[in-house]
């Protein structure tokens, strides 16, 4: 029997329940808001607001992120005065810590990510276990209805999550989610060590999450399960009974030979490990997977990795909130409750979550909905938190520790193991450098994701960076550093753990605008009247000046105006006056591109 629920006292704890209105002519609030939730609070007219800001030659929209001092600016402007509280917001959730050593006394079951090479019978040993789990049920035949399962053997359950592969896996921690406790890495004994084997490896490695390998397809011709054995010692996994601590089975996952034992290996690691929950606390956990259905609407798989979640529980999930209303497992059986390590789909979320996205039950649905606003605030407003080699750097020049995560793509595999030895041979004091993936070929999908959740630095040498790459790199604060001259890459690593890198500088086109009409000006010369088209016009920017679509002149603004006052900046969609330097005469119709240099820091 599971034991009952307990919000009082149960961890984590947050603060007081988040507040934001008006009390005796005062606006409380805690944080940022969009324009559109601190009209409604105050309830004053969005339309009316934005005008206001437009006067003064501010664009805002209704989903524009408000900060302390455009709150306190539209509070005064509608006789109100202002507090901000400071400590009483609710914390946000997804950073809450999912285990406590000191309240987790329950045993859990562990969590399982099946990865590795295509075609080395990740999908057959899915399928087996699968299939044994169904034909040994009472819902024999039933089809899977989520991407996550679970495996009985002699009364201890073990969890499976079915992702699409080691970059899947990889997102997911990109986001926040560790739900992995043990990878089990398929590789099939006739075809050995594959590009796709390592990168699996490199993964499991970068999210420090033990492995045991499933050497597969033992009952084929040509199988060799020792020459596997032999690949993978010389990539850092060594079998046990070849003198190492590595788990490694021989398996058929198409005859089911081998694989109860495989099973029975993933439990004893678990002991190992040893896994722990508490059942008594709210649910908390990860979202594997979500889709918007056409008949139920929002629904998610989650994983309940600590705590109970019952039917009638209020949730938090990632920036939307539910009333779990309904709850299945796997086979579409109706629960009341789910403990630790359990995965399941619930409907009748406000919106559709993205997989890794964390989720808590809370007390109350005003809670749970005032803690999903939170998180959706935070999300507008959250840059991306990569590293670059500046930072390194910064930090070293502070005496501060060092560490720098690296991922190498290069050229040739020749050039990529030159470089990586290389690289391991520099040593400075006080720092620590490691290479989480070496291998060739451009930078992909995948070398992206992998650097986001693991903080790390790409280093492109002598291959091609798409411009579609360089944008998901920019969005996810990933830094690619581009080099085609090895004693350079060298040289710039070192004096980055040493605190003496120098900043680099990279053009950045601000935006465009089309002159629409021209004056002149007895003091100041010719006036061009422009309409920017995309981006933005930043005062004291460079200017190139096309005109037929050729490049005719290169310069720089004197001047910037919105109506009579001087600007900083002129956005997409609005007029503004300017001025340049050179003594040229613009046409109406020509193009102006904003352009500068800024220090290269992420992306």
């Amino acid at each position: 029997m599971s034991k009952k629920k307990n919000f009082k006292g149960a961890k984590p704890a947050f603060g007081k329940k988040q507040s934001a209105g008006v009390e005796n002519g005062v606006f409380i609030y805690n944080g940022p808001m969009t324009l559109d939730q601190l009209c409604k609070r105050i309830n004053v007219s969005p339309s009316e607001t934005i005008k206001s800001f437009l006067m003064q030659g501010k664009m805002i929209s209704l989903n524009t992120v408000l900060d302390d001092e455009l709150i306190a600016e539209v509070c005064i402007n509608n006789d109100l005065d202002f507090k901000k509280e400071s400590g009483g917001a609710i914390d946000d959730f997804t950073k809450a810590s999912i285990f406590d050593k000191n309240s987790d006394n329950d045993s859990r079951a562990p969590v399982v990510t099946i990865m590795g090479h295509v075609d080395h019978g990740k999908t057959t040993l899915i399928d087996c276990i699968r299939h044994s789990n169904i034909t040994g049920g009472e819902h024999g035949g039933i089809t899977q209805e989520i991407g996550a399962y679970q495996k009985v053997i002699d009364g201890k359950k073990i969890t499976f999550i079915d992702t699409p592969g080691h970059e899947a896996f990889t997102a997911m921690r990109a986001r926040g989610a560790s739900v992995t406790d043990i990878v089990v890495l398929v590789v099939a004994a006739d075809d050995g060590v594959k590009p796709q084997t390592m990168e699996a490896l490199d993964h499991s490695r970068a999210a420090n999450v033990p492995i045991i390998v499933a050497i597969n397809k033992c009952d084929k011709p040509g199988a060799d399960p020792e020459r596997v054995k032999n690949q993978l010692s010389g990539l850092g996994l060594l079998a046990e009974d070849w003198g190492g601590d590595t788990m490694m089975f021989k398996i058929s996952a198409k005859r089911n030979q081998g694989v109860d034992e495989l099973l029975e290996g993933i439990l004893t690691l678990a002991e190992v490990l040893e896994l722990h929950a508490n059942n008594a606390a709210p649910a908390i956990g990860s979202v594997i997977e979500a889709t918007l259905d056409k008949k139920e609407g929002a629904k998610a798989t989650l994983l309940v990795q600590n705590g109970t979640l019952h039917v009638g529980d209020f949730l938090a999930v990632g920036q939307y909130y539910c009333k779990v209303r309904k709850m299945t497992n796997e086979f579409n059986k109706m629960l009341k409750e789910a403990g630790p390590s359990t995965p399941v789909s619930v409907t009748g979320l406000s919106g559709v979550p993205v997989a890794g996205d964390r989720f808590m039950a809370f007390e109350d649905e005003k809670t749970a909905r005032a803690a999903a606003e939170k998180r959706a605030n935070a999300l507008i407003t959250a840059n991306p938190s990569g590293v670059s080699l500046a930072d390194v750097a910064a930090n070293a020049a502070n005496g501060e520790t060092t560490n720098i995560n690296l991922i190498i793509k290069a050229d040739t595999e020749g050039s990529a193991e030159a470089l990586k030895s290389s690289l391991q041979k520099i040593e400075v004091e006080g720092a620590k450098l490691t290479i989480l993936h070496c291998n060739s070929g451009d930078v992909s999908q995948g070398d992206i994701i992998l650097a986001s959740a693991s903080h790390a630095i790409i280093l492109a040498f002598s291959v091609k960076v798409s411009p579609s790459i360089k944008d998901l790199a920019k969005e996810k604060g990933v830094e690619i550093r581009e080099y085609n001259i090895i004693y350079k890459m060298l040289e710039d690593i070192e004096e980055a753990l040493r605190g003496t890198l120098a900043p680099t500088y990279e053009e950045v086109i601000y935006g465009h605008c089309e002159v629409r009409s021209l004056f002149k000006a007895s003091k100041v010369g010719q006036i061009a009247g422009c309409m920017v088209t995309d981006g933005s016009i930043k005062n004291n920017s460079s200017i190139r000046v096309f005109r037929d679509d050729n490049l005719v002149l290169k310069t720089h603004l004197t001047s910037l105006k919105r109506f009579k006052d001087d600007a900083k900046e002129v956005l997409t969609g609005f007029e503004c006056g300017l001025t340049i330097s050179d003594n040229f005469n613009l046409q109406e119709g020509d193009v102006l591109e904003s352009f500068g240099q800024e220090v290269v820091k992420n992306g």
